[in-house]
This record gives C-alpha cells, structure tokens and sequence, in this order.
C-alpha cells in the first residue's frame, strides 16, 4: 500500500540500508487443479480447525467444505521437488507461492498434470532498509489526561452509539480481533496497550522478523480499537482480545502480499478469530506488474478480495478501509474494498462531512460500496512514540468502525456473520438512499442493538 512506504522512510531515516543480494530469488503463484491425496477430511475438521474456530461456525450454522482443507500434501511435495521452496499456501483459493532462484524451474512446473496456472508474484529488491535497532529508546509514552475517558477520542466513538454500547458492558469482551497490517512498531513499548489481551503475533511476511520493529501503520490502527487509558485515550473495543499478524512488505508493492494476506486471513479463520480489521488496499503494483483496473472490482478478480468475499461464509466478519483515493485519477476503493459481505469503510470528519481523499464505489457489478463511513480525519491516534496524535485516512475509519462492530456482535451474539453486516448497513442515516459516496451512512450500532433486541425479546415473547 503505497501510503505506507512514506513511514518506512521517515522511520528508517537513520538506518543503513541492507546490502544488495548477489543473486536475485523470485517468488510464483501455482494455481492447484484440486485436492487429490488430501490427507485430511471435512469429517475430521478438528485436525486444521481450532475448537473455537468449530464453535464459531457451528453457532452460524456453517458446515466445514472441501475449500477448508489445505492444499494437498503430495502436489506440494512434487512441486518442492524441483528445488524450489515452499512460501505460504492458501487452502481457499488452493494455492501456493514457491520462491525459487532459477526462473527456468518455472518452466517445469507449468507442465505438471495437477498445474492450472502460474504467475511471477515478487522479486527480490536490490536493497530493503534496516530496521532500528535502537527504536525503543523513541519511546517517550508521555500522556496528557483530558479530564474525560475517552480522552479526545470520543467523538469518534460516540458518533456510533459506541460509549453506550460500553455503557451496557459491551466493550468487546469474550471477541477475538485480528488486525492485518504492515507492522506495529513500538507497540510492545507503548503503555496506551498495557492493558491489551494479546492472543499472539504472526508475521507471514518474514516470519523471523520482529512484528515491533516494522512499520508503524498497524500499531496506529490498532490504537483506534486497543488503546485502553482511562482520561487520556480508550479505543472503540478495550475490553476486545488481538491477534496481530503482517502481510504487507512496505518495501515494496508486489503481487505476492496478496498470497500472504490470503494465509493471513485463513490463519484468523482456523484460531477463530471474530472481526477482522485490515487497513490495505492494492490496485497499482511496482513496476513489471499489471494493476487492476475498474473492471475488475467485483469482489473476485483480485486474490484477496476474493478470500475476503469468502470470511462471512466461514463466520467471519472483515472490516476494510476503501481507500484514499479520492483525489486522485484512481478514486475508486481499492481491493479488497470491493469484496461480498465485508464492511468497506470511507471517511468523513467529525461533523459528518465526507473526506475529499476518502475513495467511492460503486463495485463493477453495481453493489454499493463503500458500506459505511467512520471518523477518518482528525482521527486519534498513538504515535510511535507512545503520545497521543491524530492521523488522516480511511485507514483509521476502519478500525474505529470495526472495534465498535466487535461490541455490537457481543452484544447480538445470535446474529450470524452476514446478518452483522446487514445490520450495521441498515443502522446507516442514508440506508434508504444509499450512494456512491457515503454508502449507507453513518451507522448507530447502539440504536440498531435496542430495535434487534426488542424485536428478538418481542418475537420470543410472541412464541
């Protein structure tokens, strides 16, 4: 996502750069035929199912399929014989990315019986930047109290009906949140989430890297929803438990984040995660790859939006930001903004007011898009160095929106993946006449749990 590169840089200003490989790796996307030799069956789903991912599922209702299972053991074992090396695999799209240094391996892959396609996803850049060994001495975690809880975050909670959702007690307890980002750098320093219940990190990026040294963007928007200090900043989800897994390399823009966004998301899937919040988007890619065009925002055409159309079948609601765009030639949101049955989220002020960057809709097969809109301007937000700041972008909108979704469902426990997502849309002020620009508006979610509530208790009492 190209806006995270700018942190990269001012992050990495005083770093060495890395010196350049003497010979170049490249990383390809086989397209599977099937899942033939399998040796696990939707009969046993425990075995790459996590219990609570089964609960998950079975509460909605949803049976384990055949696009559960992972990729098959003996495919993979004649591609790895070639010499390449196995990167991720996604059992959704039955996939796998194989690095390899002789591109000419490539060739003897395209011809195996059991290939349907493959496609160059990366290649090894000249030079990445270090990371900051000495990043934790930045951290200054100096905090002004407001006198309020929220300190100056409220407004962005409050605009949702989020404070009296809390109020309730409904502030994400028991919920499972995973952010995808770029990195949360610092946050393990950073005392606005000392009080954070973190379910585990994961880098599908560089799994031996440090998730705390990478780029910033993901601490930020993780502090929208975790940040938890009483009078100084509360998130829209304190009281939820994180998973914080990478899939964007902010050194470059390469196809294969897509794959690792993909492993991502199904790894939330089978720890069984609730809500997922992903701040990143992709249309343009470096230099040597095609980009999307309009045409191909149809929920589909690009691989991760086609995993995140997937989640809600799974149980699984995912929040993504549409994208700053707006100003730009582009404008439309970018994938995975497009996908079926998630919450693309634009950006307004803190009076309601569209932000001109915020990207529109609609999808190319004519669905609304965005869904919703959130306080993308002005957001509050954790600095890098532990103070509290304010960060522009649709970015922020999403995990502000997605925290306050995650108490909402706690609220609503009944309601299925997709009956969420309807619900937050019809809870919109513009649900009637939903547009290209606010989509279905500014959604109250403390409204929409009293009128499901009172309907629910009103039905039973009927029955």
């Amino acid at each position: 996502m190209k806006n995270l590169k700018l942190w990269s840089l001012v992050c990495l200003l005083a770093c060495t750069a890395g010196q350049a490989s003497a010979e170049k790796m490249y990383k390809y996307r086989v397209n599977l035929k099937d899942k033939e030799g399998s040796v696990y069956s939707v009969k046993k789903p425990y075995e790459f199912l996590s219990e609570r991912a089964m609960e998950r599922r079975n509460r909605q209702g949803i049976s384990v399929d055949e696009s559960d299972l992972p990729v098959s053991r003996k495919y993979v074992k004649k591609l790895l014989a070639t010499g390449a090396r196995l990167v991720t695999s996604s059992r959704w799209n039955n996939t796998v990315v194989l690095e390899v240094k002789d591109t000419l391996l490539m060739d003897k892959v395209k011809e195996m019986p059991f290939v349907t396609g493959v496609k160059k996803v990366w290649v090894q850049p000249d030079s990445v930047p270090a990371r900051n060994a000495e990043r934790k001495k930045g951290v200054t975690n100096k905090i002004e109290k407001t006198g309020d809880y929220y300190g100056k975050a409220l407004r962005q909670i409050a605009v949702h009906g989020g404070d009296s959702l809390h109020a309730a007690g409904f502030s994400g307890k028991g919920m499972h949140v995973a952010v995808i980002d770029a990195g949360f750098y610092n946050a393990d320093e950073i005392k606005l989430f000392e009080k954070m219940d973190l379910l585990g990190t994961r880098d599908f990026v560089n799994p031996a890297s440090d998730i705390y040294a990478e780029n910033g963007h993901g601490m930020m928007v993780l502090s929208c929803m975790a940040a938890n200090v009483e009078d100084a900043f509360v998130g829209t989800a304190p009281d939820a438990s994180f998973w914080l897994l990478r899939s964007e390399d902010a050194d470059t823009e390469q196809p294969v984040e897509e794959d690792y966004w993909a492993a991502a998301i199904e790894f939330a899937d089978s720890v069984g995660v609730d809500v997922v919040n992903t701040s990143l988007g992709y249309h343009a890619f470096d230099e040597g790859y095609a980009g999307y065009r309009y045409r191909d925002l149809d929920g589909h055409t690009s691989l991760m939006s086609h995993s995140a159309s997937l989640a809600a079948d799974k149980g699984v609601i995912v929040v993504c930001s549409a994208g700053n765009s707006g100003r730009g030639a582009w404008k439309k949101m970018t994938p995975p903004g497009d996908s079926e049955n998630v919450l693309t989220v634009g950006a307004m002020n803190k009076d309601l007011v569209n932000a001109d960057f915020s990207s529109i809709g609609h999808t190319s097969d004519g669905r609304v898009k965005p869904d919703v809109m959130a306080v993308g301007v002005a957001s509050v937000v954790s600095g890098g160095n532990g103070t509290v700041s304010k960060g522009n972008g649709t970015s922020f909108a999403s995990p502000i929106m997605c925290g306050i979704v995650a108490c909402f469902w706690q609220a609503c426990p009944w309601l299925t993946a997709k009956e969420v997502i309807k619900a937050v849309q019809q809870a919109g002020d513009r649900a009637d006449f939903p547009d290209n620009i606010y989509g279905y508006g500014v959604p109250n979610l403390w409204k929409a749990y009293k009128e499901i509530s009172h309907h629910r208790a009103t039905q039973s009492f009927t029955e």
